[in-house]
C-alpha cells in the first residue's frame, strides 16, 4: 500500500497547484510536466485520476494539439475503472505520448509516496 491516501492525496494537491500557478504564469511545459506528475500519484485514486486527465485535457484544448485532446478523451473512459479495479501501468505520465498501457519508471521523489504500488510492472 502507499505511505496513506491522505499524504498521496496532498502530494497530488500539491502538483496539480504547481501545475496550475504554471498555466497562470504562461509556462505551458511546465504545467504539463507537472500535470504528468499529478498522474503518476493519481494512479491509485479513481477521482483524482480522473481529475487529472480532465486537467490533462485542458491544457491539450489550449494548446490546440488534437493527438493529445484524442489520447486524453480516450484516457478519461478507463482512468476510472482502471484505478478502481487497480489495473494500471504503474509510473506511466498519462500523455498521449506514450501507450495507456506501458509501466514507466516513477521518479524517485514520488516513488515512497506511492509505496508498493510503485514496484508492480503493470497493474
Amino acid at each position: 500500500m502507499h505511505t496513506s491516501n491522505k499524504d498521496l492525496h496532498a502530494a497530488w494537491l500539491l502538483e496539480r497547484g504547481t501545475a496550475t500557478q504554471a498555466r497562470r504564469d504562461g509556462e505551458a511545459a511546465q504545467e504539463w510536466t507537472h500535470l504528468e506528475r499529478a498522474h503518476i500519484l493519481s494512479q491509485p485514486m479513481p477521482g483524482p485520476h480522473v481529475r487529472t486527465h480532465l486537467a490533462m485535457l485542458g491544457h491539450a484544448l489550449r494548446q490546440r494539439d488534437g493527438h493529445e485532446i484524442a489520447g486524453q478523451l480516450m484516457r478519461l473512459l478507463v482512468a476510472g475503472p482502471g484505478s478502481t479495479t487497480g489495473r494500471y501501468p504503474v509510473g506511466n505520465t498519462g500523455g498521449a505520448n506514450v501507450s495507456a498501457l506501458r509501466p514507466m519508471t516513477i521518479p524517485e521523489n514520488l516513488e515512497a509516496l506511492l509505496g508498493s504500488d510503485s514496484k508492480a510492472s503493470e497493474r
